[in-house]
């Protein structure tokens, strides 16, 4: 009885240790240091030329269209695939992904595929799919910061970067995760509304985003906190679904795009990345758009899926409005969104939200939208996998690129009035404006009840919201 006792105690003390160095580290959120402000010139957003850079773009959207692209870049890609996500899940897309990199690896295509270490354990590990083509000799997946519960503060630390890059070609970044949800067609099941960018490189290998990119992937990759998983298979189990693979390869049918034709050219593009440690980081992905939004001269348009605000993302925000009257931000309805902890938090801080003096407009769609993106004036398109939230600002890697020209952030606004045309506006007392197209989305009660309770015990721990 008494060593049940003991045993008891060590039990809550070691959860206590667990959930106090989980939270603890990022209880304080940095502000960016003078040196890092210092190095923010907006002005080199900005193309001095009045040539096109050496990068074409092109608004993904459509859910089927991201995973064709995928396919396709894949299928045409020469020498090395390198690929980084949040969270990548077995399914239908990534038999069709898995097994065009199968293909790929086997008339020696250097591949490297780069995940979240939480959720890479927790969605990748034990699948035989994962491990059969991990090791495969030109393939090496690693994970990013893989929780260690004896160091309870690695767990939160997150890799939210999500892209897809070919050769010095082509580039594919946004919001997407790798799964079905945000990846193909399938029908009678739940969807993800995201959005990504597509680049094509018609420089050298070095220049514009892809070169970027690359060189960003390449010091994330080799930080000491990024692992190899899966460098071994069991001989049966790979062979089988090596296999299984080969085989689903052929039924797979991928449009062979002409990227000169989808795509438009662009003035600049530039990548902005937070920093890449484990741990608390200060904010430089939002004070670099807070910046470049305050040199806004007729209008800012942000789409982000949750709204999360520090004090200081609630006075830059109340900045950027009283710099620039047309602010606009679209999000989800506390209804539609996915994310119940952002939804819950959302809940409680809306008025302060609709302090800031912006135009605010909920989603009332059936699917939840998880783009991130933003438009400043008519030739400044901002898409990557940032969400305006304290996560995303102050704890996570993040990836945003930043495009000049004025077809894609055309194409750009396209896409926010059609989210706009499925979204009520705000008033400044939290009613909704009154719109015979739109009807106003409900939750059911059990949902009702779990957001209020929430709305209150997420106050404790917002920062990681």
């Amino acid at each position: 009885m008494k060593k049940l006792k003991i045993a008891g105690i060590v039990l809550i003390l070691f959860i206590l240790y667990v959930i106090i160095g989980m939270l603890v580290p990022f209880v304080h959120m940095q502000s960016v240091s003078k040196t890092n402000k210092s190095k923010i010139h907006t002005e080199t957003f900005y193309s001095t030329s009045n040539e096109n850079g050496s990068d074409r773009a092109k608004i993904v959207s459509d859910n089927q269209e991201a995973l064709d692209l995928r396919l396709d870049m894949i299928r045409k890609a020469k020498k090395e695939i390198i690929l980084s996500t949040f969270d990548i899940r077995e399914g239908s897309s990534s038999d069709d992904i898995f097994s065009e990199l199968l293909k790929a690896s086997r008339r020696g295509v250097k591949i490297k595929i780069l995940v979240d270490g939480l959720y890479g354990t927790i969605h990748m590990t034990g699948k035989d799919i994962f491990a059969a083509v991990g090791s495969e000799p030109n393939v090496e997946i690693r994970f990013y910061n893989t929780p260690n519960l004896l160091k309870p503060w690695t767990i939160n630390g997150c890799l939210h970067d999500k892209y897809i890059v070919v050769d010095h070609k082509y580039l594919l970044m946004g919001g997407r995760n790798m799964f079905d949800y945000f990846l193909g067609t399938h029908k009678g099941k739940s969807k993800g509304i995201d959005r990504e960018i597509l680049i094509v490189n018609q420089g050298s290998k070095d220049q514009g985003a892809v070169g970027q990119i690359r060189r960003y992937f390449q010091k994330v990759w080799n930080l000491e906190v990024c692992k190899t998983k899966f460098s071994t298979c069991s001989k049966n189990k790979k062979e089988k679904e090596v296999k299984r693979l080969l085989f689903h390869a052929e039924k797979v049918r991928v449009p062979d795009y002409d990227y000169q034709k989808i795509t438009v050219p662009t003035k600049k593009t530039t990548l902005v990345t937070n920093p890449t440690t484990i741990y608390g980081k200060e904010p430089v992905v939002f004070e670099t758009l807070k910046q470049l939004m305050l040199q806004a001269k007729s209008k800012v348009i942000i789409h982000t899926p949750y709204a999360v605000f520090s004090k200081e993302m609630y006075e830059g925000i109340a900045q950027v409005k009283q710099q620039v009257p047309n602010t606009t931000m679209i999000l989800n309805s506390i209804a539609s969104g996915d994310n119940i902890c952002a939804s819950a938090d959302y809940q409680k801080n809306r008025s302060k939200i609709l302090g800031t003096g912006v135009s605010l407009y909920e989603y009332m769609g059936r699917h939840s939208t998880h783009g991130k993106s933003l438009i400043i004036d008519d030739d400044i398109a901002v898409v990557g996998s940032y969400n305006f939230d304290c996560r995303s600002t102050y704890v996570d890697t993040e990836t945003m690129l930043v495009v000049q020209g004025k077809e894609i952030t055309k194409q750009l606004e396209e896409d926010f009035s059609r989210l706009k045309s499925g979204s009520l506006k705000v008033n400044q007392d939290g009613s909704y404006q009154n719109d015979k197209d739109v009807a106003e989305r409900t939750m059911d009660s059990k949902k009702q009840g779990m957001i209020k309770i929430l709305s209150y015990i997420i106050q404790a721990f917002r920062y990681l919201a």
